[in-house]
């Protein structure tokens, strides 16, 4: 089925800024204490409301956490990530990627303790999905933000218009419409498969 992945009209976000700006540990638990949403927070202290996923995004979003955990299973080195895990940023941000993955010498030194919090660690690697939900500007501030956070190698997919936005410091945006992308520097040696992930969007047969 080839059908065209029609763009969705955006619905609007819950965004508040409370005064004064909440602290970390203020944030965490709230974040705790509202498990049926997803937070985020941006680095001017805005908070944002995320909506659940709809079903193709959740199935498209499943499929790149499992191309990524089957990269992850061949070395079983460094931490990969859900959707559910959220990062404090050096610059007060604190987002959540649709999937990450830190190396193995980052990793080792999360201890028991912060194992246990939102991680005050900068992913290597992250993916962003683009959902009905996201504004692509926007998105890609926040592809941007990742990267002036230390992020080695980040990932847009953007499935309405079959293609991937990829980050990287100090290099041009380049953009990706193969039938796969294969990982460089963190996650050396993981190909995305392209293909999967946009029929995770068209109508089972």
């Amino acid at each position: 089925m080839n059908a065209t992945l029609e763009i969705p009209i955006v619905p609007r976000r819950l965004v508040f800024k409370p005064e004064p700006p909440l602290t970390d540990e203020e944030f965490e638990k709230l974040c705790f204490a509202n498990d049926l949403f997803q937070l985020e927070r941006t680095r001017e202290g805005k908070i944002v409301v995320n909506p659940p996923a709809t079903g193709f995004t959740g199935d498209a979003n499943r499929e790149i956490i499992h191309q990524l955990s089957v990269w992850w299973h061949r070395h079983k080195q460094g931490r990969a990530f859900d959707n559910n895990t959220g990062f404090f940023l050096p610059d007060g941000s604190m987002f959540s990627p649709d999937a990450a993955y830190i190396r193995r010498e980052k990793s080792r030194r999360i201890t028991q303790e912060e194992g246990g919090h939102l991680l005050r660690v900068v992913p290597d690697f992250v993916v962003e999905l683009l959902s009905p939900s996201d504004m692509l500007a926007k998105t890609k501030r926040k592809m941007e933000t990742w990267i002036s956070n230390g992020v080695e190698l980040g990932c847009l997919v953007d499935p309405y218009k079959k293609q991937v936005l990829v980050y990287e410091p100090g290099k041009p945006m380049s953009t990706e419409s193969g039938a796969f992308i294969e990982g460089t520097g963190p996650v050396q040696g993981l190909r995305l498969d392209l293909k999967e992930i946009w029929q995770r969007y068209e109508r089972e047969e």
